[in-house]
């Protein structure tokens, strides 16, 4: 059987697979805004004076990054909510997973972006008599978040494209739904081809609007 006929046996399952990224993007979009502020707080928490929170900090990122996101997603979503007799839904899971564990990247991409930043312009905020809060909100983190924006954007990426591990939990994302299909149909390669065009599409628009505001950034300086 030709891939063409492959196609036309699964057309009318077509819509139904393509919907799985309105899935896909709700866990990226919420994890993109929780893992960026889990990312900044991460990265307040590490440049402590306080040797408890730069120890926690460390710890922290060493545990997130150093084990596998699948194994935490698991360990949210099943062996936690055994241990203390709650129940979480499995988006509330997906979310949180994503969002810790991205946290821990966002905060090495933020720490590289401060550390770019002039540091004659901190000393001159100094002088001038600006609070630290002042300097942080309005000198370090605008510049040090231009400068690491491809970072940033990166990771964003990793995080639509790593949303597919929530088939594992059952939630109808695009893979979820790919696999449906395939079963449903024993047609294996043509669903799974929709699923990567949906990927590559929400991957591709993401990187357009990110060049875009690149650019934008460029002409302002």
């Amino acid at each position: 059987m030709s891939v063409f006929s492959g196609f036309s046996q699964i057309s009318s399952e077509i819509p139904y697979i393509v919907c799985g990224m309105l899935v896909t993007l709700k866990y990226a979009a919420a994890s993109m805004v929780f893992g960026f502020c889990g990312g900044v707080l991460l990265t307040a928490i590490r440049s402590s004076k306080s040797k408890f929170f730069r120890t926690f900090g460390t710890c922290y990122l060493s545990v997130f990054r150093g084990t596998p996101l699948i194994l935490q997603l698991t360990i949210i979503c099943y062996a936690i909510p055994g241990i203390v007799s709650f129940t979480i839904s499995p988006f509330a899971a997906g979310v949180m997973a994503f969002s810790l564990n991205s946290s821990a990247y966002v905060s090495e991409i933020l720490r590289a972006g401060i550390a770019s930043v002039d540091a004659g312009q901190i000393e001159i905020a100094r002088v001038l008599g600006c609070s630290k809060l002042q300097i942080m909100r309005d000198i370090v983190l605008p510049q040090g978040i231009r400068n690491v924006l491809p970072s940033l954007v990166n990771e964003m990426i990793d995080l639509i494209k790593e949303s597919a591990i929530v088939s594992i939990i059952a939630e109808p994302d695009l893979l979820q739904r790919a696999n449906a299909v395939s079963a449903a149909h024993f047609s294996y390669l043509e669903p799974l081809l929709v699923a990567g065009a949906c990927y590559y599409v929400m991957v591709m628009a993401l990187s357009y609007i990110a060049r875009h505001i690149e650019r934008k950034l460029s002409c302002s300086r």
